[in-house]
């Protein structure tokens, strides 16, 4: 069973708002950036502060970027009106896990699957580079 016009009308503008939002923002970024090659110039340490800056807004640039592209997916499941159904089971995602994460893709169950896989994928990464850093100190002894 799908969720009501007037639950789906309410995440639509909350995506909406998120989305007005982070479009200014990525503006604000962007002029300041701007701002900030126009006027560099001093020292080095000035210019590796800048540069430093440049970096991190880079990294909230892709983030929020990416996080667009999320809520636009949203936007279109609502559209189409499968928005709410998890992408992996088919089962309603959670009205109170919308409310918290209007993009999620996966109910709180295929969720935490998929991260208890990627965490065991990731530990196992790990051990495996703890063998390999083992198996060097034996060649060297």
């Amino acid at each position: 069973m799908g969720m009501k016009k007037k639950e789906l009308d309410n995440f639509k503008k909350i995506l909406l708002e998120e989305k007005k939002k982070i479009l200014n923002h990525l503006q604000n970024l962007s002029d300041t950036a701007e701002e900030e090659e126009i006027t560099a110039s001093g020292d080095s340490v000035d210019i590796a502060s800048l540069e430093i800056n440049q970096s991190n807004i880079t990294k909230i640039g892709k983030r929020e970027t990416y996080l667009l592209k999320k809520i636009d997916l949203a936007l279109e499941k609502i559209e189409s009106g499968t928005y709410g159904e998890c992408e992996s089971c088919g089962e309603q995602i959670a009205v109170a896990r919308l409310m918290a994460r209007p993009v999620a893709q996966l109910c709180i169950d295929c969720k935490t699957e998929q991260e208890n896989v990627e965490r065991k994928f990731s530990s196992r990464s790990e051990e495996e580079d703890e063998d390999d850093i083992g198996d060097e100190a034996e060649e060297v002894e």
